[in-house]
């Protein structure tokens, strides 16, 4: 085979075989096959597509590429959970403990954040002492002890899927469904769980604009897991407000204790109850989804699911009493709060332009490798449809100077539209997509 005659085949629109698209991604780890030649054939992909076959051979070939721990074959069930990312989207600290306290293990390796959505290592790390670099055996090890790991992505993990995100990012070639999907997948399917649920996030606040482009992402990515022997489910949820009230590191790790307590906000604390009762009935543990809710419950009123955040926190070598007592996370020095410009309804936040700010008092990378202060971010006192006075309470900005506070507050207040007559928000979850 020669890399030209298949990149010519996907520009010509034709489908390629299982043989060729795993005879392309070795070569390339084997760095017989240039950069320039990958970007056409990722170009070729982006323009003319890739069936579902295609599409999971791609997945699959990527996730061989590099480690693969095979996570079910030491515990079972042992599900994993992914989000696509958006503002104030902390539902996997909330989600894997409730479930790991519900008897089903988690294993979860997660990213860091880049541009205006949040990491869930970032806001882990938050937290003194917390080490999410784990090896291989540090990772089975809590993962069988505790029935939940949190932990950062591996490296060795689909070492194909980053080399390959390199070049999409600079290449134009990044909104692919199929590319998308098989970046997601392949780190999934190197990781191994029994069950997977994705969280596929649409609005203004995601990568995905449109609920078409979230179904057809989330379709693709269940696809890959009904091929691949995954058990995977897609829940599509709305990101055209931040979720919940808190954006930043350690005041969503607080909002997050707050969801296992039973007293976080509502939009938020109800997806991740939904989400939890989702992976409980998706791994078998419960009959129905009443009896999933139901156990979910339990888990957060007993304290259990807290608790178990608590354990395995301690595990990854982290200050526990942290969770205990959310008051001895790390705070900023400057608290300023921004007031509302006028009376009426909040019509609309907008969350791309909200996370930003964030990202500008320090909470999040404007490119990869930065540092971030963990202490920064953004409260909302009041999201889409409340009604506010003149002068009532916005946000509340948490920085590191004065000067920094006063800084956004024109920028803060561009982010949200007003109304004179009352506004209905639309649903939390528009579809759940199963195999």
């Amino acid at each position: 085979m020669q890399a030209v005659e298949l990149i010519r085949k996907k520009r010509d629109g034709q489908t390629l075989s299982t043989q060729e698209i795993n005879w392309f991604i070795a070569e390339y780890m084997r760095e017989h096959i240039p950069d320039y030649q990958m970007s056409s054939w990722l170009m070729a992909v982006y323009w003319r597509g890739m069936d579902a076959r295609e599409t999971s051979d791609l997945t699959l070939a990527m996730a061989h590429s590099g480690e693969e721990l095979h996570v079910r074959d030491v515990i079972s069930p042992v599900v994993d959970k992914h989000s696509t990312g958006g503002v104030g989207d902390k539902v996997t600290l909330a989600v894997a403990p409730i479930v790991a306290a519900c008897g089903v293990a988690v294993g979860k390796m997660t990213g860091r954040g880049l541009g205006h959505t949040g990491g869930t290592v970032d806001k882990l790390e938050s937290i003194e002492g917390f080490s999410a670099t784990l090896s291989r055996a540090e990772f089975m090890r809590i993962l069988t002890r505790h029935a939940l790991v949190l932990a950062g992505q591996s490296h060795d993990l689909a070492p194909a899927d980053g080399r390959m995100y390199a070049l999409r990012d600079v290449t134009g070639t990044v909104e692919s469904i199929p590319l998308i999907a098989a970046s997601i997948m392949s780190k999934k399917l190197a990781i191994g769980a029994s069950h997977l649920l994705l969280d596929v996030k649409v609005g203004s606040g995601a990568f995905m604009k449109t609920v078409e482009q979230a179904r057809l992402l989330a379709e693709t990515m269940v696809t890959i897991g009904r091929l691949a022997g995954l058990h995977a489910v897609a829940a599509i949820t709305s990101m055209d407000q931040p979720l919940g009230h808190a954006i930043g590191n350690a005041l969503e790790m607080a909002e997050a204790i707050a969801i296992l307590h039973g007293n976080g906000p509502r939009d938020v604390s109800d997806l991740c109850y939904h989400e939890a009762a989702e992976l409980l009935l998706m791994t078998g543990a419960e009959e129905s989804f009443s009896a999933a809710q139901n156990r979910v419950e339990c888990a957060v009123s007993s304290g259990a699911a807290v608790a178990k955040l608590a354990e395995v926190i301690a595990a990854q070598g982290g200050n526990a009493q942290q969770i205990e007592q959310p008051q001895l996370l790390p705070t900023a020095p400057v608290r300023y709060m921004l007031t509302a410009p006028r009376s009426g309804y909040i019509a609309r936040i907008q969350s791309e332009h909200i996370g930003l700010a964030s990202m500008q008092l320090g909470a999040g990378r404007f490119k990869k490798g930065e540092q971030i202060d963990h202490r920064t971010g953004l409260v909302l006192q009041a999201k889409v449809g409340a009604y506010l006075r003149a002068g009532e309470p916005l946000v509340e900005i948490h920085a590191r100077t004065d000067a920094e506070a006063a800084s956004l507050q024109e920028a803060l207040l561009a982010c949200y539209s007003w109304s004179d007559a009352p506004v209905t928000f639309g649903p939390l979850i528009y579809d759940t997509i199963r195999p």
